[in-house]
């Protein structure tokens, strides 16, 4: 019986996101932790990640609803969020997640439109805006 080492075999694996860091995509991004601190010649972001996108994921699955930068044209930005319910741009601090979106190609997506997509999950770690991740090189899973 021939046997081979791991090693040899590891050569061969491809890097993925774990399954169970996308069960649940929405609670993964709620859970970023952003702490706003603010003194009298500073201001700063410090954002805080779970365990399973701290690095960031390859191949990051997430379905929602999609808000058009640009509604009625075909293109490669928009918003996705977890309920149409909560208006991502209220201001209000208590809204559902969302997360910025840049498609591989342009796309003409109707606003409130419910779609999945894929991508690269990368983490957003400047220092002033609260905006904590952006899904890039995006494809559509199915519309």
């Amino acid at each position: 019986m021939r046997s081979t080492s791991l090693l040899a075999l590891a050569a061969f694996a491809v890097p993925i996101t774990p399954l169970w860091a996308n069960d649940d995509p929405w609670a993964l991004l709620a859970a970023i932790e952003v702490d706003e601190i603010i003194s009298d010649t500073s201001y700063t972001v410090k954002k805080t990640y779970p365990d399973a996108i701290r690095n960031g994921a390859q191949e990051f699955r997430i379905t929602g609803y999609a808000v058009p930068m640009f509604p009625g044209v075909a293109g490669r930005d928009l918003l996705l969020v977890s309920d149409m319910g909560d208006c991502p741009f209220c201001g209000q601090p208590d809204h559902g997640a969302s997360l910025q979106i840049q498609l591989d190609e342009d796309v003409l997506i109707e606003e409130g439109q419910r779609i999945s997509v894929i991508g690269a999950l990368e983490l957003v770690e400047d220092p002033e805006t609260w905006q904590a991740a952006i899904l890039r090189g995006a494809r559509i899973a199915d519309l």
